[in-house]
């Protein structure tokens, strides 16, 4: 009995086409409507995408503590700083400067503009950013149900124990609770005994540990897999839900800085970048024919992908701050994808000449060229990880490793070389899943029909058949 090749069907390109047509039209446009001068936003488009400094411009302004609500040390400036950036990169701020003035006592913080601002007022703008933070440990893994608040802590502290004959050597965290919070603490770790207790900020989840024993005595240890900077990390997290103070904006000293570019530089280059997406389609349907308007629907969806991706679009994935050298990942992450369908649309075209037909030509040309396609896009994979974790936020995995390099090239280029690395590492997974998979799947789907069956239409000779 003769075996039949599992083959892509007409529908697969339709469905294709349509996935790709959609995401295109709600990552560029969003889902935004209108209950009469309030707009609601379903689903952000590139419309809401926050701009860089260099390309929008942006605020700078200096916060200081109410020195009547207590003492401020420098440890609790640290807090204060931290707590400040995770609320930037919470709002899809990933392009700012934050350093703290020991001597005066304040915090200097430089960030842009909103994407929908229309008067340009500072002090609306950093309103938000003033507030003290919100501390909480709840119970399990969700904020429902919350167990002590910010002002039960007296204070947290990174520490370093020993090995002993119960446990390996390594850093923790020790968490002190005042009076009030003791009671609390003891019943709730008493009868969670073995499971999650988190900590959250501003309802950002900063860890969950789990409770190994009954704390009674207002003194508990947080211990996981620190180092000396994570766990410094995290017990000023802590102190900031307990500041003695509040941040207030010194607003005789808000400062608008002016963007790089003019304020007709976004526009211009969005032109410039439609009629370059343009001028590469045209090149590749002159040069590969069919294959090249699989090519060019292909780029459409990596282009959205990657535009999704920067507003918010997808659940779970923050916006990211797209600056001028972001827009640069854009440019290099679609001249990737050209790259990639160059030469997988180059194997069919010398499968042709070898003799096979169209459905040999299109399974082996994508399969003898997927291997170049993935060593390519792996290295700039990890290139970009790295880049993000160097120069982006210490709370992550990449971060905790690579963060450090960011003092040798200090803080202005921070959040410029992140919004870099981070276009470039979606545009390059943008990449794989549309220039790979739904390239083939297009391609394979519409060689089904049956007047399309022309090798030349594949980049085969005339003659052939």
């Amino acid at each position: 009995m003769k075996r039949r090749s599992k083959r892509t069907g007409k529908p697969a390109f339709f469905i294709a086409v349509i996935l790709i047509v959609a995401l295109a039209y709600v990552s560029f446009f969003g889902v935004h409507n209108y209950y009469g001068d309030t707009e609601k936003v379903y689903i952000k488009g590139a419309s809401d995408i926050r701009w860089g400094i260099d390309i929008s411009g942006g605020v700078e302004a200096i916060f200081k503590p109410d020195i009547q609500s207590g003492t401020v040390t420098n440890s609790n400036m640290d807090a204060a700083k931290q707590i400040i950036e995770t609320r930037l990169v919470n709002q899809g701020i990933t392009e700012s400067e934050v350093c703290i003035d020991y001597d005066n006592k304040q915090v200097i913080v430089r960030f842009p503009w909103q994407s929908s601002e229309e008067d340009f007022n500072p002090t609306t703008a950093v309103a938000e950013l003033g507030e003290t933070a919100e501390l909480s440990f709840c119970e399990g893994s969700t904020n429902d149900t919350v167990i002590l608040t910010g002002k039960d802590v007296e204070s947290a502290k990174a520490a370093y124990a020993p090995a002993s004959s119960n446990s390996a050597a390594g850093y923790y965290v020790q968490l002190t609770l005042k009076d009030s919070g003791k009671a609390k603490f003891a019943e709730a770790t008493t009868r969670l005994k073995g499971k999650t207790i988190s900590i959250w900020m501003d309802k950002t989840q900063i860890s969950a540990p789990t409770v190994n024993e009954a704390i009674t005595d207002g003194i508990a240890s947080i211990s996981g897999n620190f180092d000396a900077d994570s766990a410094q990390e995290l017990a000023d997290k802590i102190n900031a839900g307990s500041l003695p103070f509040t941040l207030s904006v010194d607003n005789t000293k808000l400062q608008v800085i002016s963007p790089t570019l003019g304020a007709d530089a976004l526009r211009v280059m969005t032109i410039a970048g439609i009629i370059a997406f343009i001028v590469i389609c045209i090149l590749m349907i002159v040069f590969f024919r069919l294959p090249g308007v699989i090519t060019s629907i292909a780029l459409l969806g990596q282009v959205a992908g990657i535009l999704a991706c920067s507003s918010g679009f997808f659940p779970g994935i923050n916006g990211v701050t797209l600056t001028i050298p972001g827009i640069a990942g854009i440019i290099l992450s679609i001249g990737m994808g050209v790259d990639c369908n160059v030469i997988s649309n180059e194997r069919i075209k010398e499968e042709f000449a070898n003799g096979k037909t169209i459905d040999g030509a299109i399974d082996t040309g994508f399969k003898e060229s997927f291997s170049a396609v993935f060593d390519g896009n792996v290295t700039v994979f990890i290139v970009s990880a790295v880049m993000m974790g160097a120069f982006g936020t210490s709370d992550t995995l990449m971060g905790a490793i690579f963060s450090p390099l960011m003092n040798l090239f200090g803080s202005t280029v921070t959040g410029s070389v992140y919004s870099f690395g981070y276009t470039l590492l979606i545009g390059v997974i943008f990449n794989m899943v549309m220039g790979v998979y739904f390239s083939r799947m297009m391609l394979k789907g519409i060689s089904r029909f049956k007047f399309l069956r022309k090798p030349w239409l594949y980049g085969g000779a005339k003659s052939e058949k």
